[in-house]
């Protein structure tokens, strides 16, 4: 005997919700014709369960209720469409040195001015935020996915599995997530891939500790209870059952996350121990123009602003999303 989930074609008799609902409906307000009882039942089970709200419907309510969350969305897709489109967007080459016009200021030709060596800042940037926004997102997406399957296992076994998950989660949590981050970048070296791992390393503790807390209470549920009765596996109970309810606070988790990954790239950077030359990131064009902060501020002033707006903007689109995927604060 199999467990089917409920669909509701299958209430509606093999027809999509919406269609034979009106076609009941329509029945109801003709006096001339006559409810069967088919159409009764639709009508009753569609008044009990209501409109299910979808995911888009929840991004119309949070960008109609949250102005700041929507315009910082529309920010975010201006960054990662200029950061994909680089070669496009940028009206020079990031690395083409120019002595010649080295410090200039801001200008038609160049909007942000050159830098010590020449070379356009304002196109260094736009080249700046395909690091800073990869490993914003992608240490971010890993972490995330690891502290999932960590909190999954340990909240769902408990026992002594749960004793080592929450040990190892305590013991990562004791230390500055940047302290951390900037030992395992001293031990295995400096560069992208060590970053990407080093921040993967140091984020994926609370994502456990949340999914965690979660598990210990889906668990205990009525239909988990008659799905581990009819002998579904452990792992078909945590990944089918238990994880789509952990969805929403996995969501709001990732968008409250990436602005630390993008600042601890820029901090990594900045002491430099993160990208290196020739790659160019927003963290080390700041530290290469920090010592031209009284000739030429710019140098150092643009990118930090740049990183300031897209923490804020990942922040404001954040609260948004949990506005919008709670639902005690939806009511």
């Amino acid at each position: 005997m199999k467990l089917l989930r409920y669909h509701p074609e299958t209430a509606f008799g093999g027809q999509s919700k919406e269609d034979a609902l009106k076609s009941s409906v329509k029945k109801a307000l003709d006096p001339e014709k006559t409810l069967t009882e088919k159409d009764k039942r639709r009508i009753e089970l569609a008044s009990e369960i209501g409109e299910q709200e979808t995911a888009r419907d929840k991004f119309r309510v949070m960008c109609a209720e949250n102005k700041l969350a929507a315009f910082s969305l529309v920010v975010i897709l201006i960054f990662i469409f200029m950061a994909i489109f680089a070669p496009v967007v940028a009206p020079y080459d990031p690395t083409k040195q120019d002595l010649i016009h080295r410090m200039q200021g801001m200008s038609r030709e160049h909007i942000f001015g050159t830098d010590q060596l020449g070379r356009d800042i304002y196109s260094r940037m736009i080249y700046g935020a395909r690091v800073s926004i990869a490993i914003g997102l992608l240490p971010t997406f890993v972490s995330i996915l690891i502290g999932t399957v960590l909190g999954l296992i340990s909240g769902y076994f408990g026992g002594v599995v749960d004793f080592i998950i929450m040990r190892l989660c305590d013991i990562t949590m004791a230390f500055p997530s940047l302290l951390l981050a900037m030992v395992v970048m001293y031990t295995m070296g400096a560069g992208i891939i060590n970053i990407f791992l080093a921040l993967t390393l140091v984020s994926w503790a609370g994502t456990a500790r949340v999914i965690r807390s979660q598990t210990l209470q889906l668990r205990e549920m009525e239909y988990i209870e008659a799905a581990r009765s009819m002998g579904v596996s452990s792992f078909a109970i945590m990944f089918r059952h238990i994880l789509p309810n952990c969805l929403p606070n996995l969501i709001v988790l990732f968008t409250l996350n990436i602005p630390g990954s993008i600042l601890s790239e820029s901090s990594l950077s900045f002491l430099g121990i993160g990208a290196q030359a020739p790659m160019t990131s927003w963290g080390l064009m700041v530290s290469d123009g920090k010592q031209y902060l009284f000739t030429n501020p710019v140098i150092a002033i643009a990118p930090g602003v740049a990183i300031l707006i897209l923490a804020l903007a990942f922040n404001f689109l954040g609260d948004g999303v949990r506005d919008a995927m709670d639902p005690y604060l939806s009511k």
